[in-house]
């Protein structure tokens, strides 16, 4: 997946990440929907590692093709 691909489908998830949170800002989500919602933040948080393994591989002169992404484990429990 390429840089473009990554940003584009990154908008996307953005995208139905505010879509989930405005639609339900009264009532709540439903469990299906809370459910959805961590699905997407976690497919933002490994697309989000994965365009910077690439950038970094990149800019070190190695082949951004090679990084690979990450588990849910691993991009969950990076220290912010």
């Amino acid at each position: 997946m390429k840089d473009a691909e990554i940003v584009s489908h990154i908008d996307a998830l953005v995208d139905e990440e505010h879509r989930l949170e405005r639609s339900h800002a009264d009532v709540g989500l439903s469990p299906e929907e809370q459910k959805r919602l961590h699905q997407v933040e976690v497919q933002l948080d490994q697309l989000w590692d994965l365009l910077r393994q690439r950038r970094a591989r990149r800019h070190a002169g190695q082949d951004p093709d090679a990084a690979t992404p990450r588990s849910e484990a691993t991009v969950e429990h990076f220290q912010q």
